[in-house]
């Protein structure tokens, strides 16, 4: 049941309780396993629009996280079977494990049709009879700090260049994407200091993606203008909206968001058009961008900003997810684009 009394009937699966969350919908046809597993869903009810969900089922390399954070799994019809030979559990093996509670045989076209009608919502998987007992809980203000790794990891990659990752609920496919590139990886959590990462002097700063309103992210924010100026920004996601706040733009919660494998990005800068991953319920407000930056790319479905970069100093960001490609790995090249920011400024100071 939603926040504004609309109920959708379904029968429980996979974690046998009841649950509630923010209700969104994800448009992609596969990657389920990565959408459970995703930080960035975290406090999230997750309705998938493809009819058919777990036929692939779910194996261990895939995972974005070594646990799920999404609050509950809407499905028009689940696999009871799965063909897969990477597979080591089906989806309803997984939710139960994670103690997510799924709801299959639900109208799934008509609940998204509502929640793009209507906005994105509070919602409740719960049985039929505590109907008239439902209260919701306020929307959650704390997702960065339940997903955030609580030790400093380090990865070495002789001879790359070295980033101080803020981990916001960074995707493990964001640190093999990197590593993949040639850098070398510290990965902090959120709530680092200045004064920690000052002692490290990284070569860059890289914030990640992550749940949540950018706005309570203070401490990142704190970062961002810190560093401004004095070592290489990048940032995706949770993070490009960060950078945006701590330029002086302003961010504001989208009716119900971005979340695919099929959003339309154009590259300003090279006109060329990338299909998109994307999962995000907050964008950058356009209008409140300073004399200093300019929209390095657009999403062609709606015209909201998909990146941002400045005029003058090595600072650069996108909403999209450039590591989780829906095909060929053709944003990758943002990874690449940081890399060489990274070497022009170190050659710069040098000369």
């Amino acid at each position: 049941m939603l926040e504004d009394g609309t109920c959708f009937p379904g029968k429980v699966f996979g974690y046998m309780g009841k649950n509630q969350g923010e209700v969104v919908f994800n448009t992609g046809m596969t990657g389920y396993q990565e959408v459970l597993t995703d930080p960035s869903y975290c406090g999230q009810i997750v309705v998938m629009t493809y009819p058919l969900i777990g036929n692939y089922g779910v194996n261990l390399e895939d995972k974005e996280s070594v646990k799920s954070h999404v609050r509950g799994f809407v499905v028009r019809e689940k696999s009871m079977f799965y063909e897969n030979y990477r597979a080591n559990e089906s989806v309803e093996e997984f939710l139960a494990f994670n103690k997510i509670v799924g709801l299959e045989g639900v109208d799934t076209r008509a609940l998204t049709k509502h929640l793009r009608s209507k906005g994105t919502m509070r919602g409740i998987i719960t049985t039929a009879y505590e109907l008239g007992k439902v209260e919701f809980d306020p929307f959650l203000h704390d997702q960065v700090d339940q997903v955030t790794t609580k030790e400093v990891h380090r990865y070495e990659n002789p001879g790359g260049k070295r980033l101080a990752v803020l981990d916001m609920g960074i995707k493990s496919s964001i640190i093999k994407g990197l590593l993949a590139k040639g850098f070398a990886l510290d990965v902090y959590p959120a709530w680092t200091s200045i004064e920690e990462l000052e002692k490290d002097n990284p070569d860059g700063i890289f914030l990640s993606n992550g749940p949540g309103d950018p706005k309570d992210a203070a401490n990142a924010i704190a970062v961002v203008q810190h560093f401004l100026g004095k070592k290489p920004i990048c940032g995706i996601c949770l993070g490009h909206q960060i950078i945006g706040l701590a330029l002086g733009a302003d961010t504001y919660k989208m009716k119900f968001g971005h979340r695919g494998l099929n959003h339309p990005v154009k590259d300003l800068q090279t006109d060329r058009v990338y299909i998109t991953s994307q999962n995000h319920g907050y964008a950058i407000d356009e209008n409140t961008l300073g004399p200093d930056l300019f929209v390095s790319h657009r999403n062609l479905n709606d015209q909201t900003v998909e990146g941002i970069s400045h005029k003058t100093l090595p600072v650069l960001s996108v909403q999209y997810h450039p590591e989780a490609s829906p095909g060929p790995a053709d944003s990758m090249y943002l990874f690449d684009d940081f890399y060489t920011l990274i070497e022009g400024v170190e050659h710069a100071e040098k000369r």
